[in-house]
Formats: C-alpha cells, structure tokens, sequence
C-alpha cells in the first residue's frame, strides 16, 4: 500500500550520505587495525610513535565522521522518508531487508560510540566489544551488497537503481 507522499526514491542527500558512509567504513575497515599500536602504547602508558598516533587519529576522526552522517542520515530519513519496498517483494524478503538495516543502522552507530569510549575513556571492554564487531559489521556489508546486486540482477527490481539516482516524489 502507497501514501500518497510516500517518496518513489531516495533524495540526492540520502544517496550522498549513504555512499560516502560507506565509503568511510570500507576505509575503516581496511585502516582500521593501524590505530593498535597507538592505543596498546597508550595503554601500557608509554609514548607511541608519532605515525602510530597519526594513524590513531585518522581512525578516530573517520569514525567521529561517520557518526557524525550517520545522524545526518537518519534526521534525512526522518524528514524525507523511505521508498517503500517492491510491492512484488515477499513478506519474508521485507522482513530480511528490515533486518538487515536495522543491523546496518546499529553498526554504523555502535562502531563509532565503542570505538570513541574505549579511545577517550579508556573504557577497556568498549575496545573489546569493538574489535569482536568488526568481523560481524564485513559480514554485515558483506551481505548487504550482495542483497542489493541480487535483487538488481535476479529479481530485476528497482532496489539498487534508486539508491544510485535521485527520484522524485509521487504526486500528492
């Protein structure tokens, strides 16, 4: 079922948001382990190398980036709504999607809170829980992506296109 300004897409904003947070979590999934020895010298209360610590910040700032979009994303999703899902998409699929956003959305939050409190705070298990989710948020991606190009490819919806253009509104 539609509402009548329900949007037929995603916005320039949300499309922008949405590629460059993931860009910025590729890069941090791929730097990402560059900020350890800062932080294990930190730890040990020693002085780190200065390239360790200015791998440290980059890490750190990327992460404070994204949260900071990520906020940006959901005040856009709030104000500017969703595309509703194919209306020829099962329940079971809808609930998949749902799902795996939700996962998505606790990730691209958690990640950045853990990974703040156990470097400004020195909040130990924070660090921890960090490192073990970062395996699970690749999966996540990982299935992700693969959702996307599936139903782009196979199903032959319009699921990807509209996270690569900008649409319009439908008529009110």
């Amino acid at each position: 079922m539609s509402v009548a300004n329900e949007p037929a897409g995603y916005t320039g904003t949300q499309i922008l948001l949405h590629w460059t947070i993931a860009v910025l979590i590729v890069l941090q999934l791929v730097i990402g382990e560059d900020i350890k020895p800062a932080y294990r010298a930190f730890s040990r209360g020693t002085e780190p190398a200065a390239g360790d610590v200015f791998n440290a910040n980059i890490h750190v700032y990327v992460g404070l980036a994204v949260l900071a979009l990520a906020i940006w994303r959901i005040a856009a999703r709030l104000r500017d709504g969703v595309p509703a899902p194919p209306p020829e998409e099962s329940v079971l699929l809808k609930r998949i999607g749902a799902a795996a956003h939700f996962l998505l959305y606790l990730f691209i939050f958690g990640m950045p809170i853990t990974g703040a409190l156990a470097w400004y705070f020195s909040f130990r298990a924070m660090g921890d829980i960090h490192d073990l989710a970062k395996p699970v948020i690749i999966v996540v991606v990982g299935l992700h992506a693969a959702g996307a190009l599936w139903q782009h490819f196979i199903v032959k919806s319009d699921v990807l296109a509209r996270m690569l253009r900008p649409a319009g509104r439908r008529a009110r």
